[in-house]
């Protein structure tokens, strides 16, 4: 067997540096995970938050098609009961006036509702992102402290 040139040992300082460098980039990367783990939990429960918003609109979408087909329906009724053109013509300028009335209404309701959800949105959003900027703040503080 051949002995090698030199025999050189590594100083116990130059190990406890190294070791010490080792455990400061696992806690920094552990670190780093904790934060993108919680900025994931909190965009999933924006995303249901999201969701369920979606979820109450098509509800009221689907509410105001209830109340547009009945509307139809009724004056459908109407017209067949009327007994002469002027009343066919009445019912249909009535129809006509309280459908347009009941569009304005339910259009300014929607509108309202979707520019809360989306405000509320774009606020959880802002602040999930702030706090997930904080926590990969803090753990790159934590990093470098060590």
């Amino acid at each position: 067997m051949t002995k090698p040139p030199f025999n050189y040992e590594i100083p116990n300082e130059m190990r406890d540096m190294a070791e010490k460098s080792v455990d400061q980039a696992k806690k920094a990367v552990g670190g780093f995970m904790s934060a993108a783990t919680k900025a994931v939990s909190a965009a999933e429960t924006q995303a249901d938050s999201v969701q369920a918003n979606g979820k109450d609109m098509a509800k009221k979408a689907f509410t105001y098609a209830e109340q547009n087909v009945s509307a139809a329906f009724d004056l459908a009724e109407k017209i067949v009961r009327s007994r002469d053109v002027q009343e066919v013509m009445q019912h249909q300028a009535d129809f006509l006036k309280s459908q347009m009335s009941a569009l304005q209404s339910q259009m300014q309701e929607f509108g309202t509702a979707l520019q809360s959800t989306v405000q509320k949105a774009a606020t959880e959003a802002q602040a999930t992102m702030q706090k997930a900027a904080s926590e990969v703040q803090k753990a790159a503080s934590e990093a470098t402290k060590r």
